[in-house]
């Protein structure tokens, strides 16, 4: 299995995930919280803020050509209103860095965290907000648009309607429990892993609620606002159309300002798959997480696809992991073959192109992360090769990183990093990524 040379072939990180020291967001203030909902705090996480040209040259030398990174708004403006030109300076170094060893970056322009200032303005259930990052993206977009072709305006911008799903589910099969314990037995929620209070970024949903008193307080005291609408937030449907204003206004400043970029945002989706008497839930699953976003991503020019692993929907809802599947250290099932499933279905209505902008495995073995790209990367090439307009895959994630709520314990990387001394550690599954493209040409060439 090869991919053509100029097929994107490449590995994808967030800012706050990777850079370290990122003080100005809201995740780094929820992070030192007393009642926190973190293992542990960033940090500086794996300090790719420094080692950003050894991370890339370590792609380049594997055989990857594309790389997909966030810039982090909370270093741009990190007071309303003041921008730091020192940090924009900062990123056009990351993108130069790429130019100059042949690797193709892919700009996210926010990757889940905002500023401080943001949320204490009332985040993202707040109508200003658009605006607020209209702005910002302009100030990005008039130094670095000359020096960009691809940028996806917001990663998963479905993520926070996923939470409020889950977080609904988990009530559900609390109080479930607790009317068992009080009748003298258990309920069948308290056996297996559920599927259903699973989402595709590290959460601590159980801790979550258990600190949801002590923890909305602290918020009031850091942000001043009575409820801290953060992008990862339970979302309402007010707050879910406040995202794609935001995603529309964004792509009308790229247009404006360097109409020769091609624009996406990212969406989180499961392979849905119905199991007899599932067919209506499983639809209305599909149309919250796809579907019902259709009108604002039209006239984008690409779709970023993220998939993971597989959801099962019976009558009761969604089910748990099948018993004896395997799982990966997310408590995901192993299901690789998610990933061409949900290409071919996104392209059944989306008719823009579609790039995948993370897939991976949180393993500590890493010949099952290999065996996973390998499966899913078939899957792929089973798309392309049926016509569908797939034009790149970025593994998730290039680095061992901070993975949210659940701190540094899941293991995605490519390269493994020794937080003690920053050391890199190349894993033979990052090898195995770049064997898979094409010999390139003197000069790597668009394939949109």
């Amino acid at each position: 299995m090869q991919f053509e040379k100029d097929f994107f072939l490449g590995a994808a990180t967030a800012a706050h995930q990777v850079e370290g020291g990122n003080i100005h967001s809201d995740y780094w203030a929820q992070e030192h919280m007393v009642h926190t909902d973190f293992l542990e705090p960033s940090g500086d996480a794996v300090d790719h803020y420094h080692c950003y040209a050894e991370d890339i040259r370590l792609m380049a030398q594997a055989g990857l050509n594309a790389y997909r990174f966030s810039i982090e708004w909370a270093r741009i403006e990190p007071e309303e209103g003041r921008f730091d030109e020192a940090q924009i300076l900062h990123y056009r170094d990351v993108i130069n860095t790429c130019r100059e060893n042949g690797v193709e970056p892919v700009v996210t322009l926010l990757h889940f965290t905002s500023p401080k200032w943001l949320i204490s303005k009332g985040g993202w259930e707040s109508d200003e907000t658009p605006g607020c990052f209209a702005r910002y993206t302009r100030y990005v977009m008039e130094r670095l648009g000359n020096d960009l072709r691809y940028v996806c305006t917001i990663n998963e911008a479905n993520m926070g309607i996923q939470v409020a799903a889950i977080a609904k589910r988990y009530m559900r099969q609390m109080m479930a429990k607790m009317q068992a314990a009080e009748a003298g037995g258990l309920s069948s929620a308290d056996g297996g892993t559920a599927q259903d209070t699973t989402v595709q970024m590290g959460l601590n949903l159980e801790k979550m609620m258990a600190n949801q008193k002590a923890a909305d307080a602290e918020r009031m005291e850091l942000f001043g606002v009575p409820k801290a609408e953060c992008f990862t937030s339970p979302r309402t449907p007010h707050g879910d159309e406040i995202v794609m204003e935001a995603h529309k206004a964004a792509r009308a400043v790229i247009r404006e300002l360097a109409p020769h970029i091609r624009i996406g945002l990212t969406l989180s989706l499961h392979d849905i798959q119905a199991l007899p008497g599932g067919e209506e839930r499983a639809a209305k699953e599909w149309d919250e997480e796809f579907l019902h976003y259709l009108p604002a991503i039209k006239d984008d020019d690409f779709l970023g696809v993220q998939n993971y692993t597989r959801t099962r929907i019976d009558s009761s809802g969604p089910l748990p992991v099948p018993h004896g599947a395997e799982v990966t250290q997310m408590d995901y099932e192993f299901y690789p073959q998610a990933l061409a499933n949900v290409l071919r279905r996104v392209a059944a209505d989306f008719k823009g192109d579609l790039l995948v902008t993370e897939n991976g495995i949180a393993t500590s073995d890493d010949t099952r992360r290999v065996a996973f790209i390998e499966t899913a990367l078939c899957g792929v090439k089973s798309c392309v090769e049926e016509g569908l307009p797939v034009k790149g895959y970025f593994y998730w994630s290039l680095l061992d990183n901070f993975e949210w709520q659940k701190g540094y314990s899941m293991t995605f990387g490519l390269v493994a990093v020794d937080r003690a001394t920053q050391t890199r550690h190349p894993k033979p599954s990052l090898s195995y990524l770049g064997s898979l493209r094409g010999q390139a040409g003197p000069e790597q060439q668009s394939n949109f």
